[in-house]
């Protein structure tokens, strides 16, 4: 049975009893040569562990099989785990895990693995991903996601000590076209991403490509990670590495990721306004300071949050942060 096949996957719904579910945003791909696209996006390796969010029925999930050393999929809707579970020939048994992975996901249940296939039933956002790669640091994430939850998935993923290589998605076309905005047109999403990895449109898919088909298009987005320190090595090796980091990399390392984003969510709080208004609002400092800082920095005084660049961003947030600490 080819699952891509509109007929056939109408089909196996009936015959199933399933129904899409609004809630859970549910669409399922039903174009063979985007399905293909998406996994020769991901560059999977025999090798490769990968996390693939929202199987649904499976579609992506027989495809990545094929390629990867093993493939963890987490599925939150229960009949649908059920249905993987059978076409995967495996047989569901309560989420094993230590205390602490029962306190983050008390609901779920883990799908006995087949062959280099583990299924999870649960909520990703609740899931202990750390635990889940601890036994290969190296992964991947590949998904069709709801839309509703594509900034909660990036900012989970994106955030980990132990990010993933590369993150391939198929989302909104209106919300991967926001992440790879450039200079001009940046938000807090696009500084989000691109803080931590290279955004890229690889390309568009057609709402028709979809069953139930849903209001708007889609794109197929790829993300590569910067390369990120680990835990434990040498001061020499950190040294070296931190010489090839992106500035805005570096930025969320040596300032710290609370403080470099609150500046950025303070600049972008009114995108009507210059950044010196709105810093002066959000810091509670006068806007003749706000304007020396930002001009410090070779930007204009009247420059709006949404023309900085991300090396802008990095060195403005930087240099902010240090006169507050002397001036506040």
């Amino acid at each position: 049975m080819d699952l891509s096949d509109k007929t056939q996957l109408i089909q196996y719904l009936k015959l199933n009893g399933l129904y899409t579910k609004h809630s859970l945003g549910q669409n399922f791909l039903v174009d063979r040569e985007v399905l293909e696209k998406i996994v020769e996006t991901a560059e999977i390796a025999p090798d490769d562990l990968v996390i693939e969010i929202g199987p649904g029925v499976g579609t992506l999930t027989v495809e990545l099989v094929k390629k990867a050393g093993k493939i963890i999929a987490v599925e939150m809707d229960d009949k649908l785990a059920e249905l993987l579970g059978q076409l995967f020939h495996c047989s569901i048994v309560p989420l094993l895990g230590s205390k602490d992975n029962r306190a983050t996901c008390p609901s779920g249940r883990r799908v006995e693995q087949s062959s280099n296939l583990e299924i999870i039933n649960a909520d990703i956002l609740k899931l202990n991903i750390s635990e889940l790669t601890k036994d290969c640091p190296a992964y991947k994430v590949v998904a069709n996601i709801p839309y509703y939850i594509t900034s909660k998935i990036l900012q989970l993923f994106l955030t980990l000590e132990n990010k993933p290589e590369s993150i391939t998605l198929l989302v909104q076309k209106e919300v991967a076209e926001r992440i790879c905005a450039k200079p001009g047109h940046l938000s807090v999403l696009a500084i989000s991403v691109q803080a931590y990895g290279e955004p890229e449109i690889i390309s568009v898919v057609p709402k028709e490509s979809f069953f139930p088909a849903p209001a708007v298009d889609s794109a197929i987005i790829r993300i590569k990670t910067h390369k990120f320190r680990r835990v434990g090595e040498s001061e020499s090796r950190r040294e070296k590495l931190e010489k090839t980091l992106p500035l805005s990399l570096s930025a969320t390392q040596s300032l710290g990721e609370k403080a470099f984003f609150r500046t950025v969510h303070i600049g972008f709080a009114s995108k009507r306004k210059t950044l010196a208004n709105n810093l002066s609002a959000g810091y509670h400092i006068d806007k003749t300071t706000a304007s020396a800082i930002i001009k410090s920095v070779g930007l204009s005084e009247n420059v709006r949050a949404q023309e900085l660049s991300i090396e802008d961003w990095a060195k403005f947030a930087q240099t902010l942060n240090q006169e507050l600490r002397i001036t506040n």
